[in-house]
C-alpha cells in the first residue's frame, strides 16, 4: 500500500477514505465492544455499491487482510482488523418496504433499530435479535435469534436474496433461484464470502407484541426456569422470549430496595392475536410471585429496544453461547449456581428457545444446522470499568 494506490482509490470513491494520520481514525476503529482496539491501516467508508466493488477490488490488489464492518456490534471484533483494510458499511443504512410483496431492502450497515422504523408503520417486521443496535448484517449471516424466532424462524431463514461483492470485486445476487449454493452459505455461515451491500426479506404480520420483563427472587430462580422448560416446549409457536440472570437495575417498576441485586428474569414476547397475549404471558406471573413487572401490549420496536439503555456502544464485553437439544436438570443447576453471581448490572445469562418454526428448516437446508436444538444457552459479559477487564 503506498499513497499512490491510496490517490488512486480516492480518484473514483464517493465515501470517505481514512488512514491512521487522519483526524477522524480513532473514532473510525472503534465498534461496539470496548475490550477490541485494532488499528487497521485504511477504513474505507462506503456509500454506494460502487464504493464497496472499489473496496474489495483494492485489498485483492494490494493484498491486504480485509475486514467488513456492518453495525460494528460483533461481540469478538470481527469487523475491524489490525494492519490492514476495513469496509466499512455503516454509511449505507437505507430501508426500503414493498408492503404489497410483504418484503424489505436492508443496506448492510443498517441495525435492526433501523428496520423497525422502516417496518413497524406497515405493522410488520423482520425477526431480528434482542436489542435494537445489533447490526443486521452480522446477525443474519450467523443465523439470527431473537424474540420472534419460533414464530417465523432466524433471521436468516427470512432472508429472500442478497446482494453480495465476490472476492473479484464482481456483484451477484444470491438467492433460492440465482447462485444457490452462495445462498445457501449465507444463511448461517457468517461474514465468509463477501461483503452484503443489500439484504432481501420477508416481512411478517407483527404490530404489537404482548410481554415485557418480569423479575423474580433469586431464591425462587428454580421453579421459574424449571416452568420456562416445560411451557416454552409447549407453548403455541407465537409465544417467545426468554429467562435468564441479571442484577436489577433501577428501573421504575423495582421496588428500591431490588435495585443492584442478583434476580430472575422472564421476558416473555407474545406475537399471536393480541387479545390472547394475557392469557399466553399470565402464566409467567403466576409461577412465582414476581417483584416487579413491566408487561403488557406494547408496539414491537418497545421490546427490542427495551434493554438498548443498559448496552451503549462503547461498554467492555465478552460472550460466550452454546446450543443444547434439551434444558437438563444438571444444565439448571449449573445456571443457578453461576448466573446468581452477575457481578454488573449488564451482564446477562439468557437461555433463549429456538424451537418452533426454527426447526422446520432442515438441517442441510442452510449453514445454520443446529435445527435440532431445542435452546441456546448465552453468557454476555458486560461491565461499566475498563480496570475490571
Amino acid at each position: 500500500m503506498n499513497s499512490g494506490s491510496i490517490a488512486k482509490l480516492q480518484e473514483g470513491f464517493r465515501g470517505e477514505v481514512i488512514q491512521p494520520a487522519d483526524p477522524g481514525y480513532d473514532a473510525a476503529r472503534k465498534v461496539y465492544n470496548a475490550m477490541i482496539d485494532k488499528r487497521p491501516a485504511l477504513i474505507v467508508r462506503c456509500v454506494d455499491v460502487a464504493d464497496v466493488m472499489a473496496a474489495v477490488e483494492y485489498g485483492r490488489e494490494n493484498k491486504m487482510l480485509t475486514a467488513i464492518r456492518g453495525g460494528g456490534h460483533n461481540g469478538a471484533g470481527l469487523g475491524i482488523c489490525d494492519d490492514g483494510l476495513v469496509i466499512d458499511l455503516s454509511r449505507m443504512r437505507s430501508v426500503r418496504v414493498d408492503p404489497a410483496a410483504r418484503t424489505a431492502q436492508v443496506e448492510g450497515g443498517c441495525v435492526w433499530g433501523d428496520v423497525d422504523h422502516a417496518t413497524h408503520p406497515f405493522g410488520m417486521a423482520v425477526p431480528c435479535g434482542f436489542i435494537s443496535t445489533t447490526g443486521v448484517a452480522g446477525l443474519t449471516l450467523g443465523g439470527g435469534i431473537g424474540y420472534l424466532a419460533r414464530s417465523f424462524g432466524l433471521s436468516c431463514d427470512n432472508l429472500v436474496s442478497a446482494e453480495v461483492v465476490t472476492a473479484e470485486g464482481q456483484v451477484v445476487t444470491a438467492s433460492e433461484k440465482e447462485n444457490d449454493d452462495l445462498f445457501w452459505a449465507l444463511r448461517g455461515g457468517g461474514g465468509n464470502f463477501g461483503p452484503v451491500p443489500t439484504f432481501e426479506y420477508n416481512l411478517h404480520p407483527v404490530g404489537e407484541i404482548y410481554g415485557g420483563p418480569i423479575v423474580f427472587p433469586m431464591d425462587r430462580a428454580e421453579d421459574v426456569v424449571r416452568f420456562y422448560r416445560q411451557y416454552i416446549n409447549e407453548a403455541p409457536e407465537e409465544l417467545g422470549g426468554f429467562v435468564g440472570f441479571h442484577m436489577a437495575p433501577p428501573l421504575p417498576f423495582l421496588p428500591e430496595e431490588w435495585h443492584f441485586k442478583n434476580v430472575c428474569l422472564a421476558v416473555p414476547c407474545w406475537a399471536g392475536p393480541m387479545d390472547q397475549g394475557e392469557k399466553m404471558v399470565q402464566p409467567f406471573l403466576d409461577v412465582v410471585e414476581p417483584v416487579g413487572a413491566h408487561v403488557g401490549a406494547m408496539p414491537d420496536p418497545a421490546l427490542n429496544t427495551a434493554f438498548d439503555p443498559l448496552l451503549p456502544t462503547g461498554l467492555p464485553h465478552y460472550w460466550k453461547s452454546s446450543f443444547a437439544r434439551e434444558l437438563s436438570d444438571g444444565a439448571i443447576a449449573a445456571h443457578l449456581e453461576h448466573g446468581s453471581k452477575v457481578p454488573s448490572i449488564q451482564t446477562a445469562v439468557h437461555l433463549y428457545p429456538i424451537n418452533g418454526a426454527v426447526q422446520r428448516v432442515g438441517a442441510d437446508e442452510t449453514a445454520f444446522a443446529y435445527r435440532d436444538v431445542n435452546f441456546s444457552p448465552v453468557i454476555a459479559g458486560m461491565w461499566d470499568d475498563p480496570a475490571d477487564n
